[in-house]
């Protein structure tokens, strides 16, 4: 949503850049791209996978979010064992009926902890915040696009 609050310079931006995949168009576009923008830590398998196979395909990868930075919300049940999340939130959660844990081999394996991308790959860039603020985003991507480093400074990353 952050990508979309630049508002009207998103026009401008349209004109110098190809969207290959995002939450907004789902289209899985195959081969490189110059800019891989990731939000979301690592909960399990496919994301792992996914990441890998997104890393080797972008020249440049940027950790979007405290997800992506730090594992964010969801790193809080890190605190807790799996085992017990899941029975927590499966089995005797409130209203729950015909309680039980999925177990589908269509459900990808949960890690034991949720990670930040940085455990599994190599990253280029950060913008944090939950969610980053939109004027980060614009830096980052006309940085490279003028072949400059970005200017991330402290107004671009203060959340007060």
């Amino acid at each position: 949503m952050s990508l979309l609050d630049i508002d009207e310079r998103l026009l401008d931006l349209i004109e110098k850049v190809e969207f290959g995949r995002s939450p907004i168009n789902d289209i899985k576009v195959p081969g490189a791209c110059d800019i891989g923008l990731v939000e979301g830590g690592l909960c399990n398998e496919d994301n792992v996978r996914t990441l890998n196979e997104f890393r080797e395909n972008c020249s440049i990868l940027v950790a979007v979010g405290a997800c992506a930075i730090n594992g964010g919300v969801p790193a809080l049940r890190n605190e807790i064992d799996l085992k017990d999340c899941l029975e927590t939130s499966y089995l005797t959660g409130v209203g729950i009926v015909d309680a039980q844990i999925p177990n589908d081999s269509e459900l990808p394996l949960l890690l034991d902890k949720v990670h930040p991308i940085f455990d599994a790959v190599k990253i280029d860039y950060v913008l944090p915040g939950c969610p980053p603020p939109a004027e980060a985003f614009l830096e980052l991507v006309t940085a490279v696009i003028e072949g400059r480093e970005p200017n991330l400074g402290y107004q671009l990353r203060r959340f007060d």
